[in-house]
């Protein structure tokens, strides 16, 4: 979810990102996140459950941000050149549908407020804060 709303972020902004998504082990991608996904016209179908290992150039990142206490902890040290940051969201899986909604509301704050931030030369969201929502028209 988080990748899919920061290129949306990035593409209503007309910030050029190349973003990618991986986690601390492969899986899927979870039907609950293709259907909140969808209800803001975001498909997720294309989509995979990635390692770190698995996306491009993996040690070379401006910025790596964990959206979870377990994946901050198990992600490698990056060189000086890589901002890191922890946004901890609840983990919705099991969860009811409004319970992925929720974290598909927040990670869209969360992750357009980082987007705005890039495209306004200010420097990103320093840990996840709800009232750093932004337009993103």
């Amino acid at each position: 979810m988080a990748e899919a709303l920061t290129r949306d972020a990035a593409r209503r902004l007309g910030v050029p990102l190349d973003v990618h998504s991986a986690g601390t082990e492969a899986t899927r991608v979870k039907d609950d996140a293709r259907t909140v996904m969808a209800e803001l016209g975001l498909d997720l179908n294309g989509h995979t459950s990635k390692t770190l290992w698995d996306v491009p150039d993996a040690q070379h990142f401006d910025y790596v941000i964990t959206v979870c206490d377990s994946a901050a902890e198990a992600c490698p040290a990056y060189p000086g050149q890589t901002t890191r940051r922890h946004y901890p969201f609840v983990d919705p899986s099991g969860g009811s549908l409004d319970r992925w909604r929720a974290v598909r509301d927040q990670q869209q704050v969360q992750f357009g407020a980082f987007v705005h931030a890039l495209r306004a030369g200010r420097d990103v969201p320093p840990s996840y804060d709800d009232s750093l929502a932004v337009p993103l028209a």
